[in-house]
């Protein structure tokens, strides 16, 4: 019998998504049940065919389900996803709330599948959307060369920041489309009436600064590649320094990343092992300036690579740039991914 299926966050933007991957994916849940708050309980929404009515977030509507998915905000999922891993469901959440807890692993099916059985809490979490768009290739590039260390700037779509971010970057292009602002900064702050999430126009303009001010001066988003990454590949002492820039696309994630690894790394041995890598696309071909970028990624599920060269001042070092959709593997697809692992459990 397949197991049931609860999608918490239906009607969020991740949760729209993932109905979509639902329906396209194989089918290998039985009910599906679409969970939200009271305001959007008696939605009717869509997924493989068939209209589901969405219901209200109760202890009750976890009973009689087996898995399930949580695309809330932290505080949510810190309440109620104890609520229905108590109520028998294998929680597998999306949120920030457990990624760090030690009893909570943090799985990405490529690189780290076993870890999904590791679940003492009843709960698995869901890496953050930026770690993941680069995780899954420099994991398989770990497995054949030892990674070591880490230097990483990431360029993160105004999605990132939720709806209102998409909502300002629109606004603020719409503010300043026509408009003859020069090269002048000045211009384009005086222009807009908002910068909604963001601390500096996005519209026309790039802002190192992604999540809020933590340690020493990084930002929480940095922190998170650093430390998501290193309970990922199982290195609690792996060197990762990142800087987070927010830049003016809706969707998609990209980051340049400077890799040194433990063995020697050639472009063309980094090239094969990412073509083959599940979950990544190599699309390098700099001669005919083909390589990702994120008008080409969104809508798709694969991590992008290209750019791959290796150090000029370091043979055991790799250069490359990646692409992945912040809402699909970003979110989505890598939580029905973890789910459809568990759902392996219940077909045996």
């Amino acid at each position: 019998m397949k197991p049931t299926l609860a999608v918490v966050g239906a009607t969020g933007a991740v949760g729209t998504v993932m109905l979509d991957i639902l329906t396209k994916r194989e089918n290998v849940w039985g009910e599906i049940r679409l969970i939200a708050s009271a305001r959007s309980a008696g939605k009717k929404l869509s997924c493989r065919g068939e209209e589901l009515t969405v219901v209200a977030l109760t202890p009750e509507a976890f009973d009689g389900v087996d898995v399930a998915m949580f695309d809330v905000p932290d505080e949510v999922s810190a309440e109620w996803g104890p609520i229905a891993a108590a109520r028998g469901a294998v929680v597998v959440d999306n949120s920030g709330a457990f990624r760090m807890d030690p009893e909570v692993p943090l799985v990405v099916p490529e690189v780290n599948p076993e870890q999904s059985k590791n679940r003492p809490k009843g709960i698995i979490s869901n890496p953050n959307c930026t770690t993941l768009s680069m995780i899954v290739a420099i994991g398989a590039l770990n497995k054949e060369y030892g990674v070591k260390e880490l230097v990483v700037a990431s360029y993160q779509a105004a999605s990132g920041a939720g709806q209102s971010g998409i909502d300002t970057l629109h606004s603020q292009i719409s503010e300043v489309a026509g408009k003859d602002l020069g090269s002048v900064t000045s211009d384009v702050r005086g222009n807009l009436k908002d910068n909604g999430p963001f601390p500096a126009p996005l519209a026309l303009n790039v802002i190192p600064w992604a999540g809020s001010l933590k340690e020493a001066g990084y930002t929480s988003e940095e922190l998170k590649v650093r430390n998501e990454s290193r309970k990922i590949l199982g290195m609690k002492d792996l060197k990762v320094s990142a800087t987070c820039v927010r830049v003016p696309v809706i969707t998609t994630h990209s980051l340049a990343v400077h890799a040194i690894f433990e063995k020697t790394v050639t472009r063309e041995g980094a090239q094969k092992i990412l073509a083959s890598a599940p979950g990544v696309k190599l699309v390098d071909e700099p001669e005919k300036h083909i390589f990702p970028t994120p008008i080409d990624v969104v809508g798709t599920d694969p991590t992008w690579v290209g750019r791959v060269r290796a150090s000029l001042d370091d043979d055991h070092a790799l250069d490359l740039f990646l692409c992945g959709d912040n809402l699909r593997k970003g979110a989505a697809l890598n939580t029905a991914q973890i789910a459809e692992l568990i759902a392996k459990e219940f077909a045996k």
